[in-house]
């Protein structure tokens, strides 16, 4: 098959970025109808299906590798789902509703998610636990180990940083299974803060300067785990990752994901989010990453989203303005 020139790729990478921002923003408006009522699966129902609607018009070839809800058996786009208009093979890996309870209770830190890689580039991570630790960019390599204790971590970063260990706060889903690390990162003389779901905006926020996360650790999913990767590979950040597995199926299943690989190997970013990756999230509920849908009467809404690429490392805030008289779908 013939393939595309560099010029071609150039240009096809430059418009995929923007119209990434249009799936992330029709599942984001779609999923704030149901902000506060509630009912989590009906609110990543409807991400869901608006996300599939707006992908229908991306030229690209897409394949879906990194899914979500087969956990909790909510609506999905399904692993192997195929999307796009046509154009060239790309793998896909979208959460349509990050923070599904976030949304149904108006709490913060909700965002609709797709990154975006050439064919083989994402890591195929089965519906699994993937413990992670995450900082931001301008460290030395390999400042944090995901094998070290956290206290020595949490040293190692600020000695980095040039600031006290008072100074750092690390970011932390609020589960029974990190009792040891928050206790040990409080021993340290750093700063927790405890987030109920949402580690990919939470991830993401450790490797912003205007955010109050200088580092993210613990286990999460680990489809949460590359979309961070994918962001992260765009800000410059560093991260480790290593899935956990609860039984032989869970391990025979990573196997089969990614044969000739050890399934609980320690994974380096690239082995998470390799090549050049595109990446897009638009807030639903207000965060510490982006700011969520505005309603403004008569039928409009304003949306704030965050879009980047890894090559070029910029990273862009949008702020889109909707007016649902004028669109060919509605968010309700």
């Amino acid at each position: 098959m013939p393939t595309a020139s560099n010029e071609e790729l150039f240009y096809s990478d430059r418009n995929l970025a923007l119209e990434l921002v249009r799936v992330t923003e029709a599942a984001a408006l779609a999923s704030a109808h149901w902000t506060g009522r509630g009912k989590k699966n009906d609110a990543d129902g409807a991400a869901v299906e608006a996300m599939r609607k707006a992908f229908d018009t991306v030229a690209i070839d897409g394949t879906v590798v990194i899914g979500e809800g087969e956990m909790d058996e909510a609506p999905m786009l399904y692993i192997g789902e195929k999307v796009g208009a046509g154009g060239p093979a790309m793998d896909i890996a979208v959460d349509p509703l990050e923070g599904t309870n976030l949304c149904a209770k108006d709490m913060p830190n909700a965002i609709t998610v797709v990154a975006l890689a050439e064919r083989g580039n994402f890591l195929h991570a089965p519906d699994v636990y993937m413990d992670k630790i995450i900082v931001g960019s301008g460290l030395p390599e390999g400042v944090v180990d995901i094998d070290a204790a956290i206290d020595a971590n949490i040293r190692n970063l600020a000695k980095a940083r040039k600031c006290d260990i008072g100074d750092i706060t690390l970011c932390a889903l609020d589960r029974e299974r990190h009792a040891e690390l928050i206790a040990k990162t409080r021993e340290a003389g750093a700063r927790v803060r405890l987030i109920s779901d949402g580690d990919v905006a939470a991830g993401i926020a450790a490797c912003l300067e205007s955010s109050s996360v200088d580092i993210y650790a613990g286990s999460g999913g680990a489809p949460e785990g590359v979309l961070a990767a994918a962001a992260i590979r765009c800000m410059g950040g560093q991260m480790q990752a290593r899935l956990m597995f609860e039984d032989d199926a869970q391990r025979e299943r990573a196997q089969k994901m990614n044969p000739g690989k050890q399934p609980d190997r320690k994974l380096g970013l690239t082995d998470l989010a390799a090549g050049d990756v595109l990446f897009s999230a638009t807030g639903v509920t207000s965060g510490f990453l982006l700011e969520g849908i505005k309603r403004l009467p008569p039928q409009r809404a304003v949306t704030h989203s965050l879009v980047m690429r890894s090559k070029s490392g910029t990273l862009r805030f949008i702020e889109g303005y909707h007016n649902f008289n004028r669109k060919t779908w509605s968010p309700n």
